[in-house]
């Protein structure tokens, strides 16, 4: 692991091993990622991605699977094929007033297809805003969809009852973090954005870590959407906040809309988000 910390930012552990994500993030001297408090999805790889912070759903398939375009006997792997490949670190630099960690993840996608992940991360050390860019390039000789989404995971035994997920984004504009019935709760909604493009979402106070609440800040641009899940179904004990590059519904679906936006051979597409604790 990779600690990356500066000043006011929250101290991250970012994962070479697999898409250079987020395995630990301590505020306030709590580790708020779920940890071992996941749902067995039987996949090695994902059940490594769930116990972090966050991690990236992508580049050529997101959520649950489904058949490959032209092969209907393989299914593309839970949430995509990125999980699980190395990032090649091009640079890293940590000081008291910031950080940042560039790097590339080649991923070889289900569809037969190359996809490259310039990403970067950066730490202000005075504001405490944590920022991820991902460039996603297409490497192949043929376009492809490209298609992202990022799990932020919390613990959610560190949560209490006066937590609540608060953005523009919601008909309801706030909730409480235990919404919908049960011990499982998921929605998608459309980012409603600000005039510069980017929408926020606000989870707290959290009492656990000092009363601070989580900000998110999203790009709209290229992830208009928003979803957010909880499972409190024993041993899982988890909350996750998702900004996504498409609504919640089937491939096939998409598709058939003209809605998977695919890149040519060498275009890219840029994904942006940015988090802090205050």
């Amino acid at each position: 692991m990779i600690e990356f910390a500066a000043g006011n930012g929250p101290r991250v552990f970012l994962d070479p091993t697999s898409v250079m994500d987020i395995a630990g993030c301590v505020v306030a001297g709590i580790d708020i990622a779920p940890k071992r408090a996941i749902p067995d999805d039987g996949d090695a790889r994902i059940d490594h991605s769930l116990e972090g912070f966050l991690f990236t759903c992508g580049p050529d398939h997101i959520r649950h699977p489904e058949p490959v375009e032209g092969d209907e006997g393989r299914f593309f792997p839970l949430h995509g094929s990125a999980s699980g490949n190395a990032a090649a670190v091009k640079s890293l630099e940590i000081s008291d007033m910031g950080a940042e960690c560039v790097c590339h993840i080649p991923v070889a996608t289900a569809n037969g297809g190359e996809m490259l992940i310039e990403r970067q991360w950066t730490l202000n050390g005075t504001s405490g805003v944590l920022e991820l860019t991902d460039v996603v390039i297409n490497k192949s000789d043929r376009p492809l969809p490209a298609m992202m989404m990022y799990h932020i995971n919390f613990g959610a035994r560190h949560l209490d009852d006066g937590v609540r997920l608060e953005s523009r984004s919601l008909p309801e504009k706030s909730l409480p973090w235990r919404f919908g019935e049960g011990d499982h709760g998921i929605f998608c909604v459309p980012a409603v954005a600000g005039e510069d493009g980017w929408s926020a979402t606000r989870f707290g106070p959290i009492a656990a870590l000092g009363g601070l609440s989580f900000h998110l800040e999203v790009d709209t641009a290229t992830l208009p959407f928003l979803q957010v899940w909880r499972n409190q179904e024993a041993p899982a004990h988890i909350v996750g906040i998702e900004p996504a590059s498409h609504r919640w519904t089937s491939r096939r679906k998409l598709a058939e809309e003209g809605a998977l936006a695919p890149l040519s051979p060498d275009e890219s597409r840029t994904f942006r988000l940015r988090i802090r604790f205050s």
